[in-house]
C-alpha cells in the first residue's frame, strides 16, 4: 500500500448538525459513506466525533483541501454552500499559488473548520 493519509478525525460540537452538512457535501465530491459518521475515498477515511469543546480550544490544521475532478464539481459545491447558508470565504474562482492556477472554493463548516474544494493546479498559460 502506498504512503498516504489513512484517516482524519474531526471533533464537532453537534454530530447531527455536522452530518446534515457533510452527507450531501461528501456526496457532491464523490466520497462514499462508510457508516453513519464517516466517509471514504480510496484508502482515506474522514470521521466525526461529537466532543464538548470548541474549535478555539484546539490547535490543528489551518484547512483541509479536497480534490475536485472538475470545475463543474467546484461550482456544484459552491451552489450547495450558498443553498445551505454556509459561510464562503472565497470562490468559486481561479486562484494562483506558487505560479500554479486552480479553481477553488473555500468555506467554513458548521464548527468553523476551514475547508477547500479545488481542481488540480496547472501551469498558467
Amino acid at each position: 500500500m502506498p504512503a498516504g493519509i489513512k484517516h482524519i478525525e474531526f471533533w464537532v460540537s453537534n454530530l447531527e448538525r455536522s452530518m446534515d452538512f457533510y452527507r450531501p457535501f461528501f456526496s457532491l465530491i464523490g466520497w462514499r459513506g462508510f457508516d453513519d459518521t464517516s466517509f471514504y475515498s480510496g484508502d482515506t477515511k474522514v470521521y466525526f466525533v461529537e466532543k464538548n469543546t470548541s474549535f478555539s480550544n484546539n490547535i490543528g490544521p489551518r484547512h483541509i483541501c479536497f480534490l475536485a475532478d472538475s470545475r463543474g464539481m467546484v461550482d456544484q459545491v459552491g451552489d450547495f454552500l450558498k443553498t445551505a447558508g454556509v459561510k464562503i470565504i472565497r470562490g468559486p474562482l481561479e486562484s494562483s499559488y506558487k505560479n500554479r492556477v486552480s479553481y477553488t472554493v473555500d468555506f467554513k463548516d458548521p464548527d468553523g473548520y476551514i475547508l477547500e474544494v479545488a481542481t488540480v493546479s496547472a501551469e498558467p498559460a
